[in-house]
């Protein structure tokens, strides 16, 4: 692919016969106007879409977004790199909220408050993205998260809401927290990362588990694994956009309506037709948001 190549979006796919919801999008952090990114996605067969909070103003703008649009649901949380964040301080401004000081835990208390109260809004489906993120983190901001991590548990079982866990390079410390918490009813794993034998686990205590575009990568075996031993009544499928855009499109920013591109790769992995996993994944994704 040429380097130009990169900033044109890739091409309509063949639409869906069976319509589906993107389960995890950022349409704040996307190119396009919501009204497009929507039109564009319902034009290939992706109806509803799932916007997720990754601190407060996003947060807020979620649930802003989701009671202006039928086809939006909203998740709350702070982002599991937002809370060392708000507590330690973030002095590089790698956040899009730029150089931060550090608020200690009365700041973190005080925006977990907020999440809270938008978590009790009817159109806030979920309470997400949160868990634990090893990978940015590092040692010194590992209280911090899971902290919050826990807090978000309980409000997500306190107002009966999904919880949409953001893990990476932390399975094992997630799923011991949520065994020692006890997981509300539904549970999300976001951009499924685990292995086989992990997703194994996920199944026998009825987490969901989302499946994004780096499934379609050359070097995703595992995740592949993982996705031929997940039963069909809780697999998911998201964008994550504008990140994890699936292949042949790799290096371009990715948006809701290149569902079906992940979903025809996914249906290939499971020896399902497309229809099928299309119906078990739309059915699926409403019975994990409550909608």
């Amino acid at each position: 692919m040429a380097p130009q190549d990169k900033n044109t979006p890739p091409p309509l796919p063949e639409p869906l016969r069976v319509a589906v919801a993107d389960s995890h999008t950022h349409l704040d952090m996307q190119e396009s106007t919501v009204e497009e990114a929507l039109a564009k996605a319902a034009s290939v067969g992706v109806t509803t879409v799932v916007q997720v909070g990754c601190d407060l103003a996003g947060s807020r703008w979620a649930a802003n977004t989701a009671a202006a649009h039928d086809a939006v649901h909203a998740t709350v949380a702070l982002h599991p790199n937002e809370a060392p964040r708000i507590v330690l301080g973030d002095p590089e401004g790698w956040s899009r909220q730029g150089a931060r000081d550090a608020g200690g835990d009365a700041a973190l208390d005080a925006a977990l408050d907020e999440i809270d109260a938008l978590a009790a809004l009817p159109h806030v489906r979920g309470v997400g993205e949160t868990g634990l993120d090893y990978f940015r983190t590092g040692p010194d901001g590992m209280a911090a998260q899971e902290r919050s991590f826990r807090a978000h548990i309980e409000i997500a079982k306190r107002h009966d809401k999904a919880l949409v866990i953001h893990d990476r390079e932390a399975h094992d410390d997630v799923l011991r927290i949520l065994r020692e918490e006890g997981a509300p009813e539904r549970t999300v794993f976001h951009c499924y990362s685990g292995d086989a034998a992990m997703a194994e686990i996920c199944a026998a205590a009825g987490y969901f588990m989302s499946f994004a575009g780096n499934v379609t990568f050359k070097n995703a075996q595992p995740l592949r694994d993982a996705l031929a031993v997940a039963p069909a009544e809780l697999v998911l499928v998201e964008t994550d956009a504008p990140f994890l855009t699936p292949a042949p499109y790799r290096g371009r920013a990715n948006a809701p309506y290149l569902i079906p591109v992940t979903l025809r790769a996914m249906a290939e992995v499971k020896g399902l037709t497309e229809d099928e996993l299309a119906t078990a994944v739309a059915a699926n994704t409403a019975r994990a948001f409550g909608y």
